[in-house]
């Protein structure tokens, strides 16, 4: 069973994955940080400013999840743009060092090999952040994605493409395509760390903490995972069975162990 911590809001469950990220840049300076897009991560880099304060981070390296296929990553809403905005620029990174997976139809056809090669040649992932799709995806990697799953194309589902639509002028712009770390390149990432915030999310997360382990809900993928950290909203984990549980063993969690 994962890890699932409750917080009362957005803002203190950032904080929290803040605290961690910047203990473990602490303690290793070539740390590698798996980065995640969209609304649900907004709040750990916005406490990340003030966790990593002072402290170095011109070793550090970064991946991202996805990035949509044939859009020009000057565009607002690539993800080499949103990282940009709202992770290397206020954090200070160093940008030669934070990569995204490349979605230019020029090379899409080996960049998935290539962006998984490069992950392993950085010494893997220590922490990866995700959020979960209201059909229950991680990544990109829609109902259906093998577990095994590497780097590599997908098509997008009508429902992702809709939720995403709020980032792009009209939902014709919305990319058909994508290219995301699959399930088994995800899972090879030493901490996991899911987030999940408001109502909308909470039949997945319930389907992908609690459900059984299948392809139908990609998000279940974590439940194969040896270090899993799920932290939520009130919201959000309304629909857990176990939340009695989930909050009497984090209060009674010994102070060591960390996330």
């Amino acid at each position: 069973m994962a890890e699932v911590i409750i917080m009362p809001t957005r803002a203190e469950a950032g904080a929290l994955v803040a605290d961690e990220i910047a203990r473990g840049i602490r303690a290793n300076p070539e740390f590698v940080l798996g980065l995640a897009t969209g609304s649900t991560p907004l709040p750990v880099y916005e406490a990340l400013r003030a966790s990593l304060d002072g402290v170095d981070v011109s070793q550090v390296r970064g991946f991202a999840l996805d990035e949509y296929v044939g859009l020009d990553p000057a565009h607002p809403e690539s993800y080499r743009s949103v990282i940009t905005r709202e992770v290397v620029e206020p954090l200070g990174l160093d940008p030669a060092r934070v990569r995204v997976p490349d979605g230019s139809l020029a090379r899409i056809a080996h960049a998935g090999e290539l962006y998984d090669a490069a992950i392993l040649d950085a010494g893997g992932v220590d922490l990866q952040i995700l959020g979960i799709g209201t059909d229950g995806h991680i990544g990109f990697n829609e109902p259906g994605s093998s577990f095994a799953s590497r780097t590599r194309v997908k098509t997008l589902t009508a429902q992702t493409r809709d939720d995403n639509a709020r980032f792009f002028a009209s939902p014709a712009e919305v990319p058909m395509h994508c290219i995301t770390q699959g399930l088994g390149t995800i899972l090879e990432a030493r901490h996991l760390v899911l987030l999940a915030f408001g109502a909308g999310k909470a039949a997945a997360l319930a389907a992908a903490v609690e459900g059984p382990v299948t392809a139908s809900v990609p998000g279940s993928a974590i439940q194969l995972h040896p270090h899993v950290t799920v932290i939520v909203d009130e919201e959000a984990a309304s629909e857990l069975d176990h939340v009695d549980y989930y909050r009497y063993a984090y209060a009674n969690k010994p102070a060591w162990q960390g996330l």
